[in-house]
């Protein structure tokens, strides 16, 4: 049987799918199973537990087997992690220490010491190929053999693994989840709706696909299967023949379509005349990408099919024989001829392009103010809440004096920060239209009855899209704050090359509270400020660790920004695995350099950049460090990235993000209808809550609503 879909609902719900039988007597089986996921971070919840102590052994190990891979890869327990020094984070050697120490192995190798005498006498000397540098010297079994065990800690991380129902029953769940989803999906997200989209996309469909590159893939599965697309807009119809080419479903990067079979040319006419037909209009949204209509008509030879006229004017306008004006070409006009009264009027025909293009109507509105905010008030009740949210975290940056930053991030999370020019806006302005989608976002919320906040829940921020998150364990959207508790703090990365020698390279940069005064641990520093590096390994045919040890005691900086440099070959997008995380541990605990159960996050690594921010650390005025989640990549070189060659450009985009105010669950929880709000101590209510939290509970009542890191993007409205 195939273990994709069980491990899929696992990873994406935390749930268990359970078969129907056979019954007997699973409780030994189900016990081991419990046992052996603690050391990953994992137990069974009682539910669970019982509902696999009634199965026979050989279905519970059945189920052993779909779910154990799955959250070992959650945590990164699926892989060795081996670290260069044997004994980190103990018996690190100074940086000088370290490298005289293998200048002088390199001298007593008469075959090492032929080559460095040759590069010597060219004038240089290249470190990193001195005997013995950045390969292992030592194997796993022998790292693990001068480790004590770890130490269980009150603190340690326990995720629990609740009951599901059937795979089928589950899988659908998790499919209507993905397709109705009111935001935008990241990578992983989408790959799970593909691969769910060919069982599920011909049978129950959520009631709206408000997002359609969801829709795209779950036409894709529909034409394939010879049931009809489900598109209302032109767009639609090129971002499903877009799938069905393999190529980019976003239309951010161009797709070249391949020969397109007869039954699938005329799937996709029959869908564009539909569309035109029912909605002229629409022919306006073509010009905005002329060339891939263009190639697309090329594929699909609507002069063959005389049936579907409206579909021929589609491609007429793509070719400039026929003239259709999109909206945004209207407003333009306006816009140009002063009239910026005229050109909200106009905007709001398309509600969504009204609201997005607010400030700078405002701001080109002296004396049009009211009519401007008129105009966005008639059509507030036709624009997704996704959008509506974004224009209200926009606003609350848009209150300060100028001289502030703007950080730009685009769906591969690379980033820019560059100086805000823009004059401010009306404070008057800002609070009616504050107030207007505050109102508006409050009306569409259902009544939640008793709802209980998880504390740790209410810093994070509103996932307005998915691509704004890595994959992985507990982690937050960008822009989220988390409370970071324990005595020391350790990153770790994980990398396996491909096809090339790649070489990845953790570091952390500390700044102080004006973002400056840098300083910074990598495999140049091995041994500063309070933290310990593993040591530098330059290949990874095998995989390969590295990590860095901060004693949040000791450190005297105000921000420690942990990063991954591409130092050399393969990029984030193109090794075969890499993944980043964090780990908090008290001093006691001792184990091995990587214990699954101290990981607080684990997240993949995936970005068109050459060097990964996953994250900020930062000290409060209380003392106390948080975590603030970035999800940033900064383009970098091609080769030989450091820290310390990127530290102006780190900073000043991290001091972007970290100034930046975002929407969280705390603002939306305010605006809730309940008849009660508690916060969330450990002790589950007696009857049904909406609870919203990091994770699910024990204890909470079969009949509650529950929105957690897998489902949070479910409270924004549609």
């Amino acid at each position: 049987m195939n273990t994709w879909l069980p491990e899929l609902i696992v990873r994406h719900t935390h749930r268990v799918p359970v078969p129907d039988g056979p019954r007997g007597d699973g409780a030994a089986a189900a016990r081991r199973l419990d046992a052996t996921l603690m050391p990953a971070g994992f137990k069974l919840s009682r539910d669970l537990l019982a509902a696999l102590s009634e199965l026979a052994e050989p279905a519970v190990l059945d189920v052993a087997a779909r779910t154990l891979p799955a959250v070992q890869e959650m945590a990164g327990d699926h892989v060795r992690h081996n670290a260069y020094f044997r004994d980190f984070p103990d018996n690190v050697p100074d940086t000088l220490e370290f490298w005289a120490d293998l200048l002088r192995k390199t001298l007593l190798d008469p075959v090492a010491e032929s080559a460095a005498r040759e590069s010597l006498s060219k004038g240089t000397l290249n470190l990193l190929s001195l005997s013995g540098y950045g390969v292992y010297r030592h194997t796993y079994e022998d790292m693990l053999a001068v480790h004590d065990e770890l130490i269980t800690a009150a603190g340690d991380r326990v995720t629990v693994l609740h009951l599901g129902h059937g795979l089928a029953a589950e899988g659908e769940r998790l499919y209507l989840r993905l397709a109705g989803s009111t935001t935008p999906l990241g990578e992983d997200g989408l790959t799970a709706l593909r691969g769910l989209a060919g069982r599920y996309a011909d049978g129950t469909q959520p009631e709206h696909i408000p997002v359609r590159e969801n829709r795209a893939l779950i036409n894709e599965a529909r034409v394939t299967a010879g049931v009809a697309p489900l598109v209302d807009t032109v767009t639609d119809v090129l971002r499903l023949a877009c799938a069905l080419s393999g190529g980019d479903v976003t239309l951010q990067e161009p797709t070249r379509f391949g020969p397109l079979p007869r039954p699938v040319r005329r799937s996709l006419l029959a869908a564009l005349d539909g569309v035109v037909a029912a909605d002229p209009g629409r022919l306006g949204d073509v010009a905005a990408r002329r060339e891939p209509w263009k190639r697309l008509g090329e594929r699909l030879h609507p002069h063959e099919y005389p049936r579907w006229p409206h579909a021929a004017k589609v491609f007429a306008v793509a070719r400039g024989e026929q003239r259709a004006p999109s909206f945004a070409a209207r407003i333009e006009a306006r816009l140009a001829s002063g009239d910026t009264a005229g050109a909200a009027r106009a905007a709001a025909g398309a509600p969504g392009l009204l609201f997005r293009s607010l400030d700078r109507l405002l701001r080109g509105a002296p004396g049009a103010e009211h009519a401007v905010l008129d105009a966005a008030q008639s059509v507030a009740h036709r624009v997704s809440g996704r959008v509506l949210l974004s224009v209200r975290e926009h606003l609350l940056n848009r209150t300060d004096a100028p001289g502030g930053s703007r950080v730009f991030a685009n769906r591969l999370g690379r980033g820019v920060a560059t100086p805000d020019t823009r004059a401010p806006l009306d404070p008057d302005a800002v609070a009616r239209l504050s107030d207007l989608i505050d109102a508006e976002i409050r009306g569409r919320l259902p009544s939640f009855g008793h709802l209980v906040v998880d504390p740790d829940a209410l810093g994070v921020a509103l996932p307005l899209s998915g691509k704004a998150a890595g994959h992985g364990l507990g982690v937050l959207p960008r822009g989220s704050v988390s409370p970071v508790d324990g005595e020391l703090l350790r990153f770790f990365i994980h990398w396996r090359q491909r096809e090339r020698r790649t070489d990845f390279d953790l570091s952390a940069l500390l700044l102080d509270e004006n973002y400056r005064d840098p300083e910074w641990l990598s495999y140049t520093n091995l041994t500063t400020v309070g933290g310990t590096h593993s040591g530098d390994i330059t290949e990874a045919p095998e995989g390969a660790s590295e990590f860095i040890d901060l004693s949040l005691q000791n450190i005297k900086a105000r921000f420690v920004i942990p990063q991954v440099n591409v130092y050399s070959g393969e990029g984030f997008d193109e090794v075969e695995e890499s993944f980043f995380g964090f780990m908090l541990r008290d001093r006691a605990q001792q184990g091995r350099p990587y214990e699954a159960r101290t990981v607080r996050m684990k997240s993949d690594l995936r970005g068109a950049g050459r060097i990964a921010l996953p994250l900020l650390f930062m000290r409060g005025d209380d003392g106390r460090w948080r975590a603030k989640w970035l999800h940033l990549h900064i383009r970098g070189h091609l080769e030989f990235n450091q820290v310390e060659g990127n530290r102006v450009t780190t900073a000043t985009l991290v001091r972007g993000i970290a100034e930046r105010r975002f929407l969280t669950v705390g603002h939306l929880k305010d605006l809730l209808d309940t008849e009660r709000t508690t916060l969330w101590d450990g002790t589950a209510p007696p009857g049904p809550v909406t609870y919203i939290g990091l994770d699910r509970p024990e204890g909470l009542h079969p009949d509650s609503r529950i929105f957690t890191l897998a489902n949070l993007g479910d409270l924004i409205p549609a």
